[in-house]
């Protein structure tokens, strides 16, 4: 509990003051005079201001936002000596860059982190499948585990190398959620030759994103053998006699290959709410022997499933990825840029109807997803902050009236016409946003509630 309310503190810190400063150092650069820089809203907890600066560095008690105040007329009555130095005398080009600077800063800043993951390098499972779910995209297409994904690409564009699960399962998410077939250059078993699969993501109804698109897509994770690994006390797997270390071969009379394929069939073993009793021929200390094996059944939404209460399955091989100076730079570039676009395509499915609300996520489920990142270690927590970056950056440029983006708005009208928005016009345009961004903020924080607790 205490590590993620620091990941979720220090991410918001983070990444807030890394907006606001964007907006602060152009505004600056363009000869603005800014009175305060504050990360957070309400009272203030930590105040400082440079000897010979006008700007006065605030730390506020609550973390969800921040804020730079300019001097502007709009705002309070300015002298005529400092008029010049007021954000609403500024030529529009100036005030359109200071505006667009705090979502560019986030956008900068995700480049900057994923550089910083390819750079400094991270274990990461090797592109080794495992076997497909039952009736997925991937078993259609003949996938039948073990292979070894060299390349991969979304429709007709080039392949492109895969160095680990997580490259793939990259482009598997955004080949499934933006209908795109996915071709995938894999090497069946270890020195055969390559052969090229096709993966029909059309056939995929990818409203959501959540755990139930990877098994409609059939590919949950890296290939693993099937042994098993810490037994928990008064579970299934203890009654059954089973031990740390056994190795599974057969289940009834189909024999398992990998860690997968084993967890499948142990979720398959229910018949009607009920568990149905198994034989399972395992290797333990070099011996093989034959135990009977009655799951525990669990509920979940799409049905009942068969647990064990053992860890199945050994960890995946793991590969160091790892890249050099420019093409680290370019690839944190290059990520940057498909997860922005990737999430305008999400927020407009949503907006027409083809994609769930239920993809929205509120303070609750980040931080969550922040204590969780930072436990897997600093690599991880830096590519969730980057991540969150982007979303933030990308949120902020919508063309709602009360974000940057909405703001920008205004001015390309104004550079459009000639004129500026009107004070009633800029009115009625703020509330509507307000009740938009409420509306939002309201379904994600019942999106969190209902991941969290229900």
């Amino acid at each position: 509990m205490l590590l993620t309310l620091v990941a979720f503190v220090v991410a918001l810190g983070l990444l807030i003051a890394a907006h606001e400063y964007g907006h602060y150092r152009v505004a600056v650069a363009c000869g603005v005079k800014v009175l305060r820089f504050s990360v957070g809203f309400g009272k203030p907890l930590l105040r400082w201001q440079p000897k010979g600066s006008p700007t006065e560095f605030v730390l506020s008690a609550f973390p969800l936002g921040g804020y730079v105040r300019m001097l502007d007329e709009r705002e309070a009555p300015v002298p005529e000596a400092e008029r010049h130095l007021a954000f609403n005398t500024q030529p529009l080009r100036s005030r359109a860059a200071i505006v667009a600077a705090g979502p560019i800063a986030n956008l900068l800043l995700a480049v900057l982190l994923y550089s910083v993951v390819n750079w400094s390098g991270v274990q990461e499972p090797k592109a080794l499948l495992a076997s497909p779910v039952a009736g997925s995209v991937a078993q259609a297409a003949g996938l039948r585990g073990g292979e070894l994904v060299h390349g991969a690409a979304l429709g007709s564009g080039e392949l492109e190398p895969v160095r680990s699960f997580e490259d793939l399962r990259w482009l598997l998410t955004r080949g499934a959620l933006e209908g795109e077939r996915v071709r995938l250059e894999v090497e069946p078993t270890p020195g055969a030759l390559h052969r090229e699969v096709l993966l029909d993501m059309e056939q995929i109804d990818a409203r959501e994103a959540d755990a139930q698109l990877f098994r409609k897509v059939g590919l949950l994770g890296p290939w693993t053998r099937p042994v098993l690994g810490e037994i928990m006390a008064d579970s299934a797997a203890q009654r059954a006699g089973l031990r740390q270390g056994d190795v599974v071969q057969k289940i009834g009379a189909v024999e398992v290959v990998d860690g997968q394929q084993l967890r499948e069939l142990i979720r398959q073993s229910v018949r009607a709410d009920s568990a149905v009793v198994q034989p399972w021929r395992i290797e333990r200390g070099g011996q093989q022997m034959t135990v009977d094996v009655m799951p525990d059944v669990h509920k979940e939404q799409t049905g009942s499933v068969g647990r064990i209460g053992a860890y199945v399955g050994a960890p995946p091989e793991f590969v160091t990825v790892q890249h050099g100076p420019l093409e680290g730079a370019w690839n944190g570039i290059v990520r940057t840029w498909d997860v922005s676009v990737l999430t305008l395509r999400m927020m407009g499915r949503m907006v027409v109807g083809q994609a769930s609300l239920k993809n929205l996520s509120g303070p609750l489920t980040i931080a969550d997803y922040a204590g969780r990142s930072a436990s897997m270690g600093f690599t991880q927590y830096l590519v969730f902050l980057a991540l969150i970056s982007v979303s933030l950056g990308v949120l902020n440029l919508l063309p709602l009236p009360v974000l940057d983006g909405g703001h920008l708005m205004y001015y390309l009208w104004e550079g459009v016409t000639g004129r500026k928005v009107s004070d009633a016009w800029m009115e009625h345009l703020q509330r509507g946003g307000v009740a938009v961004l409420l509306l939002m903020m309201s379904i994600a924080l019942f999106n969190d509630i209902t991941r969290l607790f229900g």
